[in-house]
């Protein structure tokens, strides 16, 4: 607060309540007539020149204007100026320490979540681009980024086995779900994106008891990949190898199974279905060991390329009827074939691919099974394993309906239909044994006037 006066022509003396102005800090009574002795607590600023009764020739000018003194320190209320002065040099020197640290924190969380982020890029290295969460009929498209976390990054420790399509991975979903992703080989050249979308939708409408139902797909520019519920049990090679050994029983609902997946891809799906590489390692176990048909479809999803034809010769040796193996044209038959020798592998507890390992087999499987039943020698050609724990006239049926699938001519072989009923139930089993000893003599007929005919070379 402030006050001019100045110029005023006030007289008197001076007022003495001026002094009680805590608030007025700026004051002016110059040039007046004021008389009497001044308050000793003025305002801050004062100026009280031009009064001639007080400031006369012997008052000094300087005592007539300027600044008064500050009041005196209250120790109860404030510090003295050289300890205030400390304090405030503590007060920042503390600050720009506490400061210090905290740029120090931040810089530390900042390199964190840098080599956080720059480690979670290392995962999302895919081309990933319009991979929405869609549906796709029945199946999920998901993002690849999701089956590199579920499988951690595809790491050997996940690996459940290796094929022809290539490998398959345990995986894990953050809601616990399990799951067996298929990444399939050369990926990029496993048909264009339409036509991938196509195949798998086939796939996906594939849906029986005893097949193994696809559950979601990945496609980038790069990848395919394919999501199907995991097989706690695995696949009936690995159960063939592991103890203790399948029961008779159980190796019995496996082949009626199997048989039953195969009949819906040939007779029941629309389009049908060649799976085209049916063998125990491709038959999957669930819980209650139903047997579950694996990579069905898969052969001819990987075999669009430039054309629309059929060649590529895919399967396992050992199961790959002789048709297929010399013309690369598969059929339905095709299929029978390989199922044959999958009751075959059933019935020795060996695969085909690793038979021969023991002294007594010679050659292929399927040979050596057709001399030991020729010679009535079941007891050898049962896995020991079991260890008589089997039906000899269950066993006798399920070798012969083997070797009818396995027939050299895919005309004389019987479809799938047929197989299921002779395994449920003995159906035509007889009279197809028959008649396939007919047509074996007749082949070898033929095959000696062939060479009656055509004489010596």
């Amino acid at each position: 607060m402030s006050r001019r006066l100045n110029n005023n022509t006030l007289s008197g003396p001076f007022p003495s309540a001026s002094a009680n102005l805590s608030q007025l800090v700026f004051l002016d009574l110059s040039y007046n007539n004021l008389s009497g002795p001044v308050p000793g607590s003025l305002a801050r600023t004062f100026n009280i020149v031009g009064n001639p009764l007080i400031c006369g020739t012997n008052n000094a000018e300087r005592d007539c204007y300027g600044t008064a003194p500050m009041p005196p320190y209250n120790l109860n209320s404030s510090l003295p100026p050289a300890i205030m002065s400390k304090s405030h040099k503590f007060a920042i020197a503390f600050g720009t320490a506490i400061g210090c640290i905290g740029l120090l924190v931040l810089a530390a969380g900042f390199l964190f979540w840098w080599r956080h982020r720059r480690n979670r890029q290392v995962l999302f290295d895919v081309d990933d681009q319009h991979m929405e969460n869609v549906s796709l009929g029945n199946v999920k498209r998901f993002q690849f980024r999701e089956l590199q976390s579920a499988t951690g990054n595809f790491s050997s420790k996940n690996i459940l086995g290796k094929g022809g399509f290539g490998y398959v991975y345990r995986g894990q979903f953050p809601d616990g779900t399990l799951v067996a992703v298929k990444r399939l080989k050369d990926g990029n050249a496993a048909g264009g994106e339409a036509q991938f979308q196509t195949e798998v939708e086939m796939i996906s409408l594939a849906l029986h008891r005893n097949l193994l139902r696809l559950y979601g797909f990945c496609m980038t520019a790069t990848e395919r990949l394919l999501v199907y519920p995991y097989m706690s049990n695995g696949s009936v090679a690995s159960r063939l190898k592991g103890k203790p050994p399948l029961d008779w029983v159980t190796r019995k609902r496996i082949a009626l199974g199997a048989g039953r997946g195969l009949l819906y891809l040939h007779e029941q799906c629309d389009p049908k279905i060649i799976h085209r590489d049916v063998k125990a390692a491709n038959i999957l176990l669930d819980d209650c060991c139903e047997a579950i048909v694996g990579d069905f479809g898969l052969a001819k999803l990987l075999d669009h390329r430039d054309s629309h034809v059929t060649t590529a010769v895919r399967g396992t040796v050992g199961h790959i009827a002789p048709e297929y193996l010399s013309t690369g044209q598969s059929s339905e038959k095709t299929d029978v074939f390989g199922f044959g020798i999958l009751l075959l592998e059933l019935v020795t507890g060996q695969t085909a691919l690793e038979f021969g390992k023991t002294a007594n087999q010679k050659g292929a499987m399927l040979d050596w099974v057709k001399k030991t039943h020729q010679e009535k020698k079941l007891d050898v050609l049962v896995d020991q394993g079991l260890r008589g724990g089997y039906d000899k006239m269950e066993l006798e049926e399920m070798v012969r309906v083997a070797l009818l699938c396995t027939q050299y001519l895919p005309g004389h072989r019987p479809k799938m239909s047929e197989v299921v009923r002779m395994l449920e139930a003995g159906e035509g089993l007889a009279e197809r044994w028959e008649a396939s000893h007919s047509q074996s003599q007749s082949a070898d007929s033929h095959e000696f006037k062939a060479v009656e005919l055509s004489g010596p070379r």
